[in-house]
């Protein structure tokens, strides 16, 4: 967690390298349920905080609940599962399955480590 002479630490190295930051890239994702939920500034600017926010593809929020990742993953899947079903007019399964795991499975096993499904309902629609 940053603190506030960190920040401002940052901000007086940026201006000494003649460097910008694009502050409205910046957010505070709150982490806990004893977070005192502090605001921060990067030097006169306030950061703005968000409930939920995504990261490298991945998304969270404040409860590490993820419940929307879960659902963005089967919906990136399931697109790309019916584009296979109206592009390819095979069904044999010399067709289908190297098609299914070099489209289809990336999307569901992309950053798995860091969201794996933590509820069942979870789990029955990545299923």
């Amino acid at each position: 967690m940053p603190s506030r002479a960190n920040l401002d630490r940052l901000e007086r190295w940026a201006r000494v390298n003649c460097m910008k930051f694009n502050k409205a890239k910046y957010k505070v994702l709150h982490v806990g349920r004893r977070n005192p939920k502090h605001d921060y500034r990067l030097g006169k600017e306030w950061i703005e905080s968000n409930p939920e926010e995504k990261d490298l593809g991945v998304s969270a929020d404040e409860k590490l609940n993820m419940s929307q990742q879960c659902a963005l993953a089967v919906q990136k899947a399931n697109h790309v599962l019916g584009c296979i079903k109206r592009g390819v007019t095979s069904r044999s399964r010399e067709v289908i399955l190297p098609l299914y795991s070099a489209l289809m499975r990336p999307h569901l096993e992309y950053c798995v480590q860091l969201w794996g499904p933590q509820y069942r309902r979870d789990m029955e629609l990545l299923e």
